[in-house]
């Protein structure tokens, strides 16, 4: 069955250097194969965690953008019966964040086309505080501090939606 066996490695011990190329490069390809693989997996099990009909992301400190289920570039392409329902969940998203975050106010904002590089529907939500330094529609951004108040900045505002939807 395998009778070209031994000439094959009669061959391979002949060139020394280039058998530890090729032994090198089979075994990165399947550390590569098997890298790639489990990332593969890995990401449709966060996809699985996450859920096929997240509608919430929450982008940096004090911003939360809500997106439609389906891709739609502008308000204009929204079809109608969806307008409300869509609405109606940044209405909800609205009232958490200002609960969440214990804000005075909100702002809520949504930008057609331009000044996008990949045209999208989606809402801003951002909550407001007497002298926080919203000019016209431009509102001071700051990085989290720690992937720990990522965390809890998302809990307190999935708390509130849990809490309001009750």
């Amino acid at each position: 069955m395998f009778r070209w066996l031994p000439l094959v490695w009669a061959n391979l011990k002949r060139r020394k250097l280039r058998f530890a190329f090729t032994f090198i490069s089979i075994l990165l390809a399947f550390l590569m194969y098997g890298m790639l693989d489990a990332l593969r997996t890995s990401l449709s099990q966060a996809i699985n965690l996450a859920g096929a009909d997240r509608l919430m992301l929450m982008s940096k400190v004090n911003i939360t953008v809500s997106l439609p289920r389906s891709h739609y570039e502008t308000l204009s392409d929204l079809p109608t019966p969806v307008i409300g329902s869509f609405f109606s969940k940044v209405q909800l998203i609205s009232r958490a964040v200002e609960k969440a975050l214990i804000a005075e106010g909100n702002f809520v904002a949504m930008n057609n086309r331009v000044s996008q590089s990949v045209p999208h529907l989606h809402v801003h939500v951002v909550p407001r505080r007497r002298k926080d330094g919203l000019k016209g529609f431009f509102w001071p951004r700051y990085k989290y501090k720690s992937d720990e108040e990522v965390l809890t900045v998302q809990t307190a505002i999935k708390n509130a939606i849990g809490d309001l939807q009750k």
